[in-house]
């Protein structure tokens, strides 16, 4: 079935409360709809959008949105301990989770309270806790909004890197609509417990169901980052800055001039000789933590957030902070932090 409304209020269709609206907005609930809309007659431009929870509307878009309400879990097809599940990619990606916690299947526990529906999470790559929504796509499957087709992406055709995929870039970018994803999950005991909190919160050597693993990212989650009904936000606002050993040195460098030899600037080793650092610690030692201005603020529990403090805030107040964090990163580890939600 297809829903159309036109002058959209989009406040309740954005985890940022971003009051603003769209020329159209179009729901679908199965491929054959989506296949039946005359896309080119629907005001112009054309955005498909998940759930609104890493993105930012920078004003009233003039064109069409479009929302898949596509929503089913089902096992596909199991051999041994591999399970392939297949999700709708209107569905909210931590009710995926919590179904295949239920279901004692292994794979995505870690990411578990992400925001977000099952479709945007193979277009942004979402990670959390040492895992990367990618270490378990199989396929994803999409509508050609140009050929008018249906097709099929493998997991390497989609050309993950961090929080990236070839959907985020021309001339994919726009042209495919994520219809379902396909995620290879096990029944084998495969706990991912290595990584920061997770680790202090679940000592290894002991055995874990994929819902303790579930509940305790879930406290995690909800002790530094914000409930998005509560307190308008996009998530993690920037992406965590991976630079060169030289870089890194020179971070280090800055570091220790202010807080002495000791300093350990948190960091993990890539390939390549590259280097990820948080850019949470770059924020909050450049003294954004907690910074309110006018509606908007950096969370005082998690720098990499920026929330829409008072409920009022507009797409101009948060671009400024935006740029404000920006620039202070930039002047103190000469490092230029990038977004990443997107801004449509």
């Amino acid at each position: 079935m297809i829903t159309r409304f036109d002058n959209h209020d989009l406040s309740g269709r954005n985890t940022f409360g971003m009051k603003v609206s769209c020329a159209c907005f179009i729901e679908y609930d199965s491929p054959e709809d989506l296949a039946e809309l005359d896309i080119e007659s629907l005001p112009q431009p054309v955005f498909h959008m998940g759930g609104g929870s890493n993105l930012l509307f920078t004003g009233d878009f003039p064109g069409t949105v479009i929302h898949s309400d596509i929503r089913y879990c089902r096992i596909v097809a199991s051999d041994g301990d591999g399970v392939l599940v297949e999700a709708g990619a209107g569905v909210t990606f931590d009710d995926f989770c919590a179904w295949a916690a239920d279901n004692e299947l292994w794979g995505v526990e870690n990411l578990s309270g992400i925001p977000g529906e099952v479709g945007a999470s193979a277009v942004q790559n979402i990670g959390a806790y040492g895992v990367e929504v990618k270490d378990v796509i199989t396929q994803v499957k999409c509508f050609d909004l140009v050929t008018r087709r249906e097709l099929t992406f493998s997991n390497a055709d989609c050309r993950y890197g961090y929080r990236d995929s070839m959907f985020k870039h021309a001339p994919a970018k726009g042209r495919y609509a994520v219809l379902s994803v396909l995620f290879s999950l096990s029944r084998a005991a495969m706990p991912k417990l290595d990584y920061g909190n997770i680790r202090a919160e679940l000592p290894q050597g002991q055995e874990y169901s994929p819902a303790e693993i579930r509940r305790t990212v879930l406290r995690i989650r909800d002790a530094k980052l914000p409930d998005p009904k509560v307190l308008g936000s996009a998530g993690s606002f920037f992406k965590n800055p991976v630079i060169t050993r030289e870089e890194y040195d020179a971070v280090e460098a800055v570091a220790i001039a202010e807080h002495g030899e000791d300093c350990r600037v948190p960091h993990f080793a890539l390939e390549g000789g590259m280097v990820k650092v948080p850019a949470a610690w770059m924020i909050e030692q450049c003294g954004f933590k907690g910074m309110e201005c006018g509606n908007v603020a950096v969370y005082h529990r998690q720098p990499l957030v920026i929330v829409n403090l008072t409920g009022k805030a507009s797409p101009s107040e948060v671009i400024a902070m935006e740029q404000r964090v920006i620039a202070g990163v930039k002047e103190k580890f000469n490092i230029t932090l990038h977004p990443e939600v997107e801004h449509v």
